[in-house]
Order: C-alpha cells, then sequence, then structure tokens
C-alpha cells in the first residue's frame, strides 16, 4: 500500500493547468466538478468547476485519502468509537442527527425531547409571559446560535419568532447591556451556555444577567434561567433548579454542540418542528457522507480542493463570501470550526506535522466585501481560494430587482476572478486564473442551514484525516486563558517587560 509521503510527492509532481485550459479540454467538467445534495425542502447545489483541481489531481488526492486511511476514520468517527485520541473520547455530533452509537443516538434523543418539553412548556406559556431570550455563551456555544438564529428567525410579513432571542457572547459589558435595553425583565428569560458550566466569561454574564433580573423586581430570578451543559451538577450548585437543566453528552465538542441543547435558543426562536427539520436537514448530509466515496462524496472533494490551494499551491488564506443577508455570521462560524479544529502542529500521534495545516478562514457579506477586499482577490500578490454561498429565493418581500442584482454580482464574480481582463494599462489588468466555488441553495430553510453546517463538519474532518491531525481538541485556546486567571488572582508574576508595562498602564498591577 502506498504511504502518504508519496502520495504528496506525486501531488506536487502534478501537472498544474489555468482554469481556462482545464475548461478547454473539458466539455463537460461543469457537470463533473458539480454536484446536489437534497436535505429535505429544496436542493444544495455545490460547483467546484472554477477551481484548479484535474483529473490527475482527484486521483492523486483519492490515493492519499486511501492511504491515510480515510474510510477507517470515518467509519471511527460516525460509530462513536474514539475519534478524539487525546483527549481519550468520541466526538459524537452525529449521533444528535441520528448516526452513532444506539446508546449514544438513544441518549441524544432523550435530551432533545427533554429541550422540547421545556421550550413548548416555555412558548405555552407555563412560566407566564416570555418575549425574550437573552442566550449567554462563547466559542461554539454562541457562535452557533446566533448563525442560526440570524438566518432562520428574521420576521417576515406572515410569520414572527414567538421569542425574541439576544446572543451575548463577549465578556465586555457592553454586548450584556445592550440586550438589557432590548428585553423587558418581566418577559425574558435567561440561558446559560456552558460545556463545563465554569467558562468565566460565560459564568460572570450569567450572574450578571441574574442581579440585572433581581434589580428589575423578578421575584424568582433563578427562577427565569435555564442551563444547557455537560456538567448538570455544576448548574444546580450556581442556583438553577433540576426541571431547567438540559444536558448534553461530554462527547460533543464545544464547536459542534448546536445540535444538542446548545440549540435551545434555535429551537426557541423558531419552535420545534424547525429545529427538528434543522436536525434532519445536517442527517442528510451525514449519510452522503458515510455513504459515497471517494471525489463523489461532496466535503470530501471540497478537501481536495482545499489541500490542494494550501499544500500545492502556497495559499494561506480561504475565503468565504456570503452573498445573502441571512448568512452574514456563516464566515464567522466557519473561522472556529475550521481554525480550532485543524489549527495544529502535529499529528495525531504527538509527531511534528511536517507541512501547513488549516488556512486562515475569512470572509464578509456580497455585495458589501465587494467594495472593500476583493480588490485583493482580483488584482493583489496573493492567490486566494474563494467560496461564494447564495441562495436562490429571497428572505424578503421587496421588488425582485435587489435578489436579482445580488445574485448577478455573486456569479460575475466568480467569473470575473477565473476570466481576468488584459489591458495595456497594468494598472487596469486582472490577470484571472483565480479560483472559486460555488455553493448555490434553492431556499434558507432549517433543512438547508442544517445541511450546509453538517457539510463544513465533514470537511473540515476531511481535511483533518488527510492531513494526519485530531480535529476534535483546542488546546490552543487554553495558554492564553489560563495566564489571564493567574493576573486575575494576583498570581501573574514574571511576565515580560512589555506586558507588565501594560498591566501598570491598565491599573491592573501596581
Amino acid at each position: 500500500m502506498t504511504n502518504t509521503a508519496d502520495c504528496w510527492t506525486r501531488l506536487e509532481q502534478a501537472e498544474r493547468e489555468t482554469l481556462k485550459a482545464l475548461f478547454a479540454a473539458d466539455d463537460g467538467r461543469v457537470g463533473r466538478y458539480s454536484g446536489t445534495l437534497a436535505p429535505g425542502d429544496g436542493d444544495i447545489l455545490f460547483d467546484w468547476s472554477k477551481t484548479h483541481l484535474s483529473d490527475e489531481l482527484v486521483a492523486g488526492f483519492e490515493a492519499l485519502a486511501q492511504a491515510a486511511g480515510f474510510d477507517a476514520a470515518r467509519e471511527v468517527m460516525l460509530s462513536g468509537d474514539m475519534a478524539n485520541p487525546t483527549e481519550g473520547r468520541a466526538a459524537e455530533h452525529t449521533a444528535q442527527r441520528g448516526i452513532g452509537a444506539d446508546e449514544s443516538v438513544a441518549e441524544a434523543d432523550a435530551f432533545h425531547m427533554r429541550m422540547r418539553g421545556l421550550v413548548e412548556a416555555i412558548h405555552d406559556g407555563v412560566f407566564g409571559q416570555i418575549r425574550h431570550l437573552i442566550h449567554i455563551g462563547i466559542g461554539g456555544s454562541a457562535l452557533g446560535p446566533a448563525l442560526a438564529i440570524n438566518a432562520l428567525a428574521r420576521p417576515t410579513a406572515e410569520w414572527r419568532a414567538p421569542v425574541d432571542v439576544h446572543v451575548v457572547s463577549n465578556i465586555d459589558g457592553n454586548a450584556l447591556e445592550a440586550a438589557f435595553e432590548a428585553c423587558d425583565p418581566a418577559t425574558t428569560m435567561i440561558a446559560v451556555a456552558s460545556k463545563t458550566f465554569t467558562t468565566i466569561e460565560t459564568m460572570t454574564n450569567a450572574a450578571s444577567a441574574v442581579q440585572w433580573l433581581e434589580e428589575s423586581g423578578v421575584s424568582d430570578p433563578y427562577g427565569k434561567v435555564v442551563a444547557l451543559t455537560a456538567s448538570p451538577d455544576k448548574a444546580v450548585e450556581w442556583g438553577i433548579d433540576e426541571t431547567r437543566v438540559l444536558p448534553f453528552s461530554e462527547s460533543v465538542g464545544g464547536r459542534y454542540s448546536l445540535w444538542s441543547s446548545i440549540g435551545f435558543p434555535v429551537a426557541m426562536a423558531i419552535g420545534w418542528d424547525g429545529f427538528a427539520a434543522f436536525l434532519d436537514g445536517a442527517a442528510a448530509v451525514d449519510r452522503h457522507f458515510a455513504d459515497t466515496d471517494g471525489f463523489a462524496n461532496l466535503p470530501l472533494r471540497a478537501a481536495f480542493a482545499d489541500l490542494m490551494y494550501v499544500q500545492l499551491r502556497g495559499c494561506q488564506t480561504r475565503a468565504v463570501f456570503a452573498y445573502d443577508e441571512r448568512l452574514g455570521l456563516f464566515p464567522d462560524y466557519l473561522q472556529q470550526l475550521e481554525m480550532e479544529s485543524n489549527g495544529k502542529s502535529v499529528t495525531a500521534d504527538g509527531k511534528p506535522l511536517g507541512r501547513q495545516s488549516a488556512p486562515i478562514t475569512w470572509g464578509g457579506v456580497g455585495t458589501d466585501a465587494q467594495h472593500a477586499v476583493f480588490q485583493l482577490l482580483h488584482q493583489g500578490t496573493i492567490e486566494v481560494p474563494v467560496d461564494f454561498i447564495a441562495v436562490k429565493q429571497p428572505g424578503h418581500d421587496l421588488d425582485p430587482a435587489h435578489h436579482a442584482i445580488l445574485l448577478t454580482n455573486c456569479f460575475a464574480q466568480g467569473a470575473a476572478l477565473m476570466a481576468g481582463k488584459e489591458n495595456d494599462d497594468a494598472a487596469r489588468a486582472y490577470p484571472g486564473n483565480r479560483p472559486s466555488a460555488t455553493i448555490l441553495c434553492d431556499a434558507m430553510t432549517p433543512a438547508t442551514l442544517g445541511a450546509l453546517i453538517a457539510f463544513h463538519e465533514h470537511r473540515t474532518f476531511a481535511n483533518a484525516v488527510l492531513l494526519g491531525i485530531n480535529p476534535f481538541d483546542q488546546f490552543g485556546v487554553e495558554l492564553g486563558k489560563q495566564i489571564a486567571n493567574q493576573i486575575a488572582a494576583g498570581e501573574g508574576d514574571g511576565f515580560d517587560p512589555g506586558t507588565e508595562a501594560l498591566l501598570a498602564a491598565a491599573g491592573l498591577k501596581d
């Protein structure tokens, strides 16, 4: 069997063609490099034809996947075996969607039913009139809910969310005060989302939120608090009644936790049926990822392109532009998913990686970004692969011209990046041959969003397996927090002179 080093050598020696040459040599390229998933209520088109993938490179990456043990690693993850060796646990986010070890799927179903009961009780007025929810978390406990609520809970002429949800993550008190200003404490509940129920930013914000309820005259402030945690005993110790503690499994990582009880604010905003459809959309992608091999596996195909640009073409960033205001938080969500998962310098067995890992993920919203950063994409000296994400059906009732202009600009940018344009004036010349991929959704529904997120989870996992790293730990986030805790405890001696001077200047140290 060929080893991964030989596969990388073969890939590095592969012929490199321009995008125009690849299209000229293959009349069927668009069809062969595109694929469709149907998560339940509309299709999603994934078009990777404007990337530099070639048949030779695809064959090389398929050989790399085989040498890296992709099929076995996929089975380990999806079956609930130990996919996270450094922490000695499984990675069971797919069990929340019905795919995994039988006992884990059953536990997830039971936790979902517990959450559904609380959501429906709140909607039915058991806790009095509840119009607002302040959801407090950080990292995956906040990014996922904020993305889903921003995408799915926008009011229309026919519908308004049963509860207005405000997601607060930053320890900066300005963020929490803004939520207070938007809410009536008499009709507000608080959700505290923390896997360990010890996260300092979250617990500090939670204490301030309870204090706000108390100072506003709410007679039983802790009676308005819901805990979303893998440490239910700590939530009860903190003061929350066990009936309002929604657990999830320790084997569900923070940035993969939206499908668990962390999704409580999403269900509060869109109703339980919407949240169930969200899970079903993700499960449709899980089934495709589990049952499809090689280049036909769409998340794996995306990983082939990702690795080609980082490993073979030296790209250090990947840009994501959502041409839909409802997906404005999607680049932020992907930043954590991809960079926290795959920003590693060692392999899963602790050896030096020996090559580049994840690129920097960044992006924005079209068409705003066209007037800000696209100058560099078109004429700068740095090659940046771009993902465009668009939705065929608009999320508003204004003149259809709005959406037509939006989509036209999205597709035009991909065409312009590839084609370029010659000009005798070098300042007005566009080199072209710049890559992009496009994801086009029929409509922005709970199932579609669930499928989009699951696609990127599996894409991230596939990248990790082909690099030989563990995407499920995140020790790199710990050191800065440890030092901050030392400073807060008055134990932070012996820092560099620059840090000591900053602490003194901010009044944090004599």
